[in-house]
């Protein structure tokens, strides 16, 4: 008979009470989770291993919408040094993402000239949230959640979530580019 330790059978009961609940009691990091493409196709985000990842849940027709402009800059400009900024259309807050993933893309690409991958459209709260974002939830706690379109957070180099920004936060605020900097040295 396999000796069991305590700590293994806590550990084993967190697990499965997490999943009965729908949490994401056994992700680790955010490279355990996968997004959809908006092309369609699965995106995992532990093809980011090794780089610091800005996920930021967007939306077409709100007043933040032009922080477009400051996420494909930033995303330019830390590229080269190991940043991906992911852009996650959701249509949580005023019904300001209709539209379809297609529909979502073209505006984008064309009034924007967005370069970075963009996740299919989900929802970012509540108990129909991605498990990305329940798990950012039970990580930094309900004060960190998104209250609004275009809330940011900053994943690390080891899938680690580091920091969470508010929608007022725009992307190339000093702030955000320090931890920036920080999130890609935690190699």
């Amino acid at each position: 008979m396999a000796k069991v330790t305590f700590s293994k059978l806590i550990g084993t009961v967190a697990v499965a009470a997490g999943l009965l609940l729908g949490g994401s009691a056994m992700a680790k990091t955010a490279h355990d989770f996968t997004f959809e493409s908006i092309d369609g196709g699965p995106l995992p985000l532990d093809q980011y291993k090794g780089k610091a990842v800005l996920v930021v849940n967007t939306a077409s027709f709100c007043g933040f919408t032009p922080q477009y402009e400051g996420l494909e800059h930033i995303y330019k400009e830390y590229k080269g040094k190991g940043l991906v900024v992911l852009g996650v259309p959701a249509n949580n807050f005023g019904g300001q993402e209709p539209g379809t993933n297609a529909e979502i893309k073209q505006f984008c690409e064309g009034k924007y000239d967005i370069d970075f991958p963009l996740a299919a459209k989900v929802s970012v709260k509540g108990d129909d949230a991605h498990p990305f974002y329940k798990w950012a939830l039970e990580t930094l706690g309900a004060d960190k959640a998104p209250k609004w379109n275009f809330h940011k957070y900053l994943v690390n180099a080891k899938g680690e979530l580091v920091a969470a920004f508010p929608t007022r936060t725009v992307p190339d605020a000093p702030e955000v580019k320090a931890a920036i900097d920080q999130a890609i040295a935690a190699k």
